[in-house]
């Protein structure tokens, strides 16, 4: 039995890989196949592209990039109709995603949604088009059922996959001293994320905030890990250009989240993981002025955090485009520091955000679903 993924981003790459394993340990007589990163192809799909080249966020730069993109949808449908998997399943990234669903449907090809399109937050009408295109959806967050519900799509949510893989690697102190970080500091993480796009609009802002936070907190230390793949040169360009001191890491990410005291950080993945590790962070995004102008048109959210949204408060603070000032992350920063009254509201409220995602085993339970999905639509032909 083959099964074809398509996950076009880092998030979808680390639910991709740990399908993929989840998969391939019930039947390991199963072709996996697809788009993705490099951790899938560790876990053992054999890749058709590498995702890595089309990575990018806003409108206008999607729009820059659509010839290109458009010449990959090609190629992933001209394999499709080569390989014949006996499922497609889409992981996220959906203006892409769901052009190959139509694709896949014409071929005969049936669609397993994972991570679907967030229509609880914006073009809510993008539950019943999807709805019409996949066989079966499974959500990683409850708050997106009711929506496809609605739209008649069978949809579950069975936990979330980042409960079992978000877990430090050493305990606390191990991991201040493999870090370097000193007993009398507090460490502070800069996590600007893994798209150039968002180092080139965010970093600059974080290390200007980090410098005015050290003139008020001199006994800070900052780390900044380096996503894979980035050009760390330019990171350490922006870092000299700043003239802070800032740390740089590349291991046991995780064991850095559980050493360090309070992060600024850009929108995505990396705030619930920080959740999951009571990391109380300062939360950034920021597009390009088109790109942002489009959004504000399109999407109707009262918070864009993943743990603020579970429990439907601001309780972690939020900048958004212009907010995002040295200023403010510097003044936001402080208040998490040990021992400010604020720092032990949020800590509690992660904690109360991350029971909302559900026990262990996620992706064992999603990837059984994928299996009897495959299984039963091939009986069907």
């Amino acid at each position: 039995m083959k099964i074809m993924f398509s996950a076009g981003e880092a998030s979808g790459d680390v639910h991709g890989e740990q399908l993929a394993m989840s998969l391939l340990r019930m039947d390991p007589s199963l072709e996996l196949i697809g788009f993705g990163g490099a951790q899938m192809e560790q876990a053992g799909v054999r890749l058709y592209e590498n995702f890595a080249d089309y990575n990018v966020m806003g409108v206008w730069e999607v729009l820059k990039n659509l010839r290109r993109i458009l010449k990959l949808l090609d190629g992933l449908t001209e394999f499709m109709r080569e390989e014949k998997p006996d499922l497609l399943v889409l992981i996220d990234y959906p203006d892409f995603n769901w052009r190959l669903a139509k694709k896949a449907k014409k071929l005969g090809i049936p669609v397993f949604s994972y991570i679907p399109p967030s229509a609880w937050a914006w073009r809510k009408g993008r539950a019943k088009d999807c709805a019409k295109l996949a066989d079966e959806f499974v959500a990683i967050f409850p708050h997106e059922l009711p929506v496809y519900e609605a739209a008649g799509a069978n949809i579950s949510f069975v936990g979330n996959p980042l409960v079992d893989k978000v877990r430090a690697q050493m305990p606390r102190e191990a991991a201040r001293r493999h870090f370097r970080i000193p007993a009398d500091k507090t460490a502070v993480l800069l996590m600007p994320g893994s798209r150039k796009q968002e180092i080139e609009l965010l970093l600059p802002s974080m290390l200007a905030g980090a410098k005015l936070l050290l003139e008020r907190e001199p006994d800070t230390m900052l780390l900044l890990p380096v996503a894979d793949g980035i050009d760390e040169s330019r990171i350490r360009q922006l870092i000299d250009a700043a003239g802070v001191e800032v740390a740089l890491t590349h291991d046991n990410r995780y064991s850095l989240m559980g050493a360090a005291d309070a992060a600024v950080a850009t929108s995505g993945t990396v705030i619930m993981e920080a959740a999951l590790m009571n990391l109380p962070c300062v939360v950034l995004y920021r597009l390009s002025p088109i790109s942002y102008a489009i959004g504000k048109l399109l999407v109707h959210v009262d918070n864009f955090s993943l743990p603020n949204i579970l429990l439907g408060e601001q309780f972690e603070r939020e900048l958004l485009q212009d907010e995002v000032t040295p200023e403010n992350i510097a003044s936001e920063l402080a208040k998490l520091y040990p021992g400010q009254p604020h720092r032990a509201l949020v800590a509690e409220k992660l904690k109360a955000a991350c029971a909302r995602l559900g026990g262990p085993g996620a992706s064992f339970r999603v990837a059984e679903k994928i299996l009897a999905a495959a299984r039963r639509l091939a009986a069907a032909k």
